[in-house]
Formats: structure tokens, sequence, C-alpha cells
């Protein structure tokens, strides 16, 4: 295995664990602002891959840069949905709904 797959792989399981216990240790009263925050950083993501799909290196890299906008659009839509769902939890129900 390459060095640099090895240290690769062994920041994505740093980042995983540390990930992991952050968010375990939120107030869950924070939720609602680090689900947006998560929603911007994957926004990130998904610049990323248009960026990957636009370049014209080869057809492989353009067929995985198209399935990565498909992955991230859904990941950045589902995020926001599921935060608009969390904050109406906040809002004053009016009576009789």
């Amino acid at each position: 295995m390459p060095a640099s797959l090895e240290g690769a792989l062994f920041v994505f399981v740093l980042a995983t664990f540390v990930g992991f216990e952050v968010i375990r240790r939120v107030s869950p009263l924070l939720h609602t602002p680090l689900m947006s925050l998560t929603n911007a950083i994957s926004a990130i993501s998904l610049v990323g891959s248009i960026v990957i799909a636009g370049g014209e290196k080869s057809q492989l890299s353009t067929i995985l840069g198209t399935i990565a906008v498909t992955c991230s659009m859904a990941n950045v839509v589902g995020g926001f949905v599921i935060t608009d769902r969390m904050l109406k939890m906040f809002k004053k129900r009016e009576p009789g709904k």
C-alpha cells in the first residue's frame, strides 16, 4: 500500500472518530446550527464535484464527477430539508392546528 494512501486512510479514520465524538457531545439545542454548518460544508464538496465533472481530462473523470455532483446535491438538499424540519419544531403552534 502506498504511503500516501496509508496517510489518507489514517486521516480519514481519525477524522471519523473525532467527528463522532464532537457531535455526540454537542447539546441537542445546538444540533440545528450544526446541521446548517454541515450543509454549508457539503456545498463545498458540491462545488468541487462540479469542477471535476466540468474538467475534460477523461471520460471516466467526467462520469465520476457527474455521479459526485448527483450525490452531493442529494446530500445538500436532504440536509436543508432536515434542518427545516428541525427549525419547525421550535416554532409555536397556532391554536387549532
